[in-house]
């Protein structure tokens, strides 16, 4: 496993790191998700990275228990807040009263007294922004939280809340947690130009696509079962792509590339990830330990130049680009 500093912060994360959005006490059952994590271990992954929303608090408590017994001070662990946790308005959003709560109950959940990273999942239009930064510094500073960062902000709400913590004296946020692989490259124009200047580092979800990258969904065939886009629970994240004949075609023009150099799809793609050096650190999930076993292989590889153009020419406007595809919802409260 490689190590890369979470933007200019001195804090050490895996290259990969290991994310438990849908699997965690929803898609898999906690023996296959322990064991997952476990392999995440075995294979030198020291950063964890979850959220208080997913399945509603339990991806948090079967994280905790996976990671009962391993020494603390060797890992990274993320959690984030914003999403809905109840059905009262101040129950969701990034006010102090929910940060504040969130936080005690995801430290519960985790079964750990501190995070190393806390994030806000969103931007919150509807709290202000001084009382967001404000809660996260106090946290901060009572040592329940070690570093703060964002996820899905845009470039202009990025240079926002670096100008208050300047002002105020706060720390400052040290990652942006976006969307990020081969056909969605909308943070690449705005945002990791403001990040590099700022000294954000990006911690990548969805490497792989939610699986399109990995060439499991061949065009014209049956969706494979047991799979994301089978799924009742996740289906809608990637439907609209599976459903795309020609890109589900292009993908597979990808395999030859991958297999020049010596790396599976799913290993070509985290690596395509890893070769921007804006990223700090990309976040693979699993439903199987070997999955795990493979995304790993990604960590150090070196993509020439000639390979990564080739890539585009495939790809070509299948690629999503618009910086204004990062959005938050207007009113988290309605």
């Amino acid at each position: 496993m490689e190590f890369r500093h979470l933007g200019k912060s001195g804090l050490a994360v895996s290259e990969i790191a290991y994310g438990n959005w849908i699997t965690h006490g929803s898609q898999v059952e906690e023996d296959a998700a322990v064991a997952c994590v476990r392999a995440a271990l075995d294979a030198g992954i020291t950063t964890f990275d979850t959220a208080d929303v997913y399945a509603r608090g339990k991806a948090e408590e079967v994280l905790g228990r996976a990671l009962k017994g391993e020494r603390r001070d060797g890992l990274e662990i993320f959690s984030k807040v914003y999403w809905p946790m109840g059905p009262g308005k101040n129950d969701r959003g990034l006010s102090r009263k929910h940060i504040i709560r969130g936080v005690e109950d995801t430290l519960r959940r985790l079964g750990t007294d501190y995070l190393d990273l806390y994030q806000a999942h969103r931007f919150d239009h509807g709290a202000p922004l001084e009382e967001t930064l404000r809660a996260f510094e106090d946290l901060v500073r009572q040592g329940k939280v070690l570093y703060v960062g964002v996820s899905e902000w845009n470039a202009e709400q990025i240079e926002r809340a670096l100008k208050i913590a300047d002002e105020s004296g706060f720390d400052r946020i040290v990652s942006n947690q976006p969307q990020y692989n081969m056909l969605w490259r909308v943070i690449e124009s705005e945002v990791v130009p403001v990040s590099r200047r700022e000294g954000l580092g990006q911690v990548v979800w969805s490497p792989i696509a939610g699986g399109i990258l990995t060439g499991k969904y061949k065009p014209g065939a049956p969706l494979p079962e047991n799979t994301r886009a089978t799924d009742p629970n996740s289906k809608h994240f990637i439907a609209d792509r599976v459903g795309d004949q020609e890109l589900l075609e292009r993908v597979q023009k990808l395999a030859p590339l991958a297999a020049e150099a010596g790396l599976t799809l799913p290993q070509l793609a985290v690596a395509w990830v890893l070769q921007n050096d804006n990223v700090s650190t990309a976040i693979v999930g699993a439903t199987r330990p070997e999955q795990v076993r493979d995304n790993v292989q990604a960590a150090g590889v070196k993509l020439d130049a000639e390979l990564l153009a080739r890539i585009d020419e495939i790809l070509g406007d299948s690629v999503d680009r618009d910086p204004a595809l990062t959005r938050s919802p207007e009113d988290i409260r309605a």
